[in-house]
């Protein structure tokens, strides 16, 4: 399971101190590990920087030097390929997300110097900084602002097939990409990172069936706020029922435990688990016939009856079996308690015998509080409760 896939990690930035609590249904608190290696999938590993760099447009480089004083004009050039591209992520309280991407860019053109032409190929190492910020935010949404972009090259190599030209058009590329190439580079990733905000933000904007009974809906419910040590996100969970009657829970405010060790910590509030239980757990009455020969408690409870109403029980015997019902009775709760999780379920009790004509005669009825205890585990994307009888 990818942290992508849990509640869409996104970078957006925001201000809020490690200690201040959160005001909605449910809340994560994610690392800046967990951060680089989504960003790094959604940028880097998807090619969407190489795939919007490709259609780099660099200028054409001219400069007077060269062989016997010959001038120099470099053509055509573009970008082959993005080498050992890296990226980190930084987290700045108060302001946001500071984005390092770095790389090696290949590139390649025509080089005329005098008469003499043919292909050159340029190895430039850049690194590209930029603080990310967030605003504007409405309805789920939020605007994503790159500010402060900077790009700063390092090491240059020229291959050219005539040697003897490379330290003459050395000089002239290294100052001639240094003045341009930052203004081609910076647009180009605030493209990217609109793009990926677009594609994050859908998975923290969706509404998640829960059979045919009802629908879950998220989605972000403020700015998310960054701190030293982690980014938070607020999101708000409406539980509605078929038909859109939404299912009240509590919104109190809870704070997140620290991350320490782990790289995502995602907090769902009692409240809200109760709401959702309530679709999930929508069981239909189930009957059962006990006979005393497939089930042995069967006779020990129509002995029991028979002392109770000895009158009407006479007719429990013989070609008319006891029959069991149960009926889920008002909606489940989950009780969290430390290092526990109990699930509670009410149910009523039906015992009844049908007679031969077709009535019902109704023997017991009961009311039991049933408590499950319940594993809570995530498999596949997926938050897993098991219960099992206390």
């Amino acid at each position: 399971m990818t942290m992508l896939k849990l509640f869409g990690i996104i970078f957006f930035c925001g201000l809020l101190s490690p200690s201040q609590e959160v005001l909605s249904g449910l809340s994560c608190a994610i690392s800046p590990g967990a951060m680089q290696n989504v960003l790094s999938d959604a940028i880097l590993q998807n090619g969407l920087l190489q795939q919007h760099l490709q259609g780099l447009v660099l200028p054409n480089i001219m400069g007077e030097g060269g062989l016997l004083s010959s001038p120099t004009s470099i053509t055509g050039l573009h970008l082959v390929k993005v080498r050992l591209p890296k990226l980190s992520v930084v987290l700045l309280p108060g302001i946001g997300v500071q984005l390092t991407i770095a790389a090696k860019l290949e590139l390649s053109g025509n080089c005329l110097v005098g008469l003499l032409s043919e292909l050159i190929d340029i190895l430039v190492d850049v690194n590209i900084t930029a603080n990310i910020k967030c605003t504007n935010f409405e309805s789920g949404t939020v605007q994503v602002v790159i500010e402060d972009c900077l790009c700063i090259l390092g090491a240059v190599k020229i291959k050219l097939l005539s040697s003897l030209l490379s330290l003459s058009v050395n000089e002239i590329v290294l100052n001639q990409l240094t003045a341009t190439l930052p203004g081609l580079l910076c647009p180009v990733v605030d493209i990217v990172v609109n793009l990926v905000n677009i594609q994050l933000l859908g998975t923290l904007n969706a509404v998640i069936p829960v059979g045919t009974a009802g629908t879950i809906h998220y989605q972000l419910a403020s700015l998310p706020f960054t701190s030293g040590l982690f980014l938070g996100l607020d999101l708000d969970g409406a539980v509605k029922q078929v038909g859109g009657s939404i299912i009240p829970h509590d919104s109190s405010p809870s704070a997140l435990p620290p991350l320490l060790d782990k790289l995502l910590v995602l907090g769902l509030r009692q409240s809200f688990l109760n709401a959702a239980l309530s679709l999930l757990i929508q069981i239909p009455p189930q009957t059962f016939t006990c006979t005393p020969e497939v089930f042995s408690g069967a006779s020990r409870l129509q002995e029991a009856i028979t002392i109770l109403v000895p009158a009407e029980c006479s007719t429990c015997h013989g070609t008319s079996p006891l029959s069991i019902k149960l009926t889920l009775s008002g909606n489940p709760l989950i009780l969290l308690e430390e290092n526990r999780a109990t699930v509670e379920l009410s149910v009523m009790i039906q015992v009844f015998v049908n007679h031969l004509d077709g009535s019902i005669l109704n023997l017991l009825l009961l009311k039991a509080d049933l408590g499950l205890n319940a594993h809570v585990s995530i498999a596949g994307g997926r938050l897993v409760l098991g219960l099992s009888l206390g």
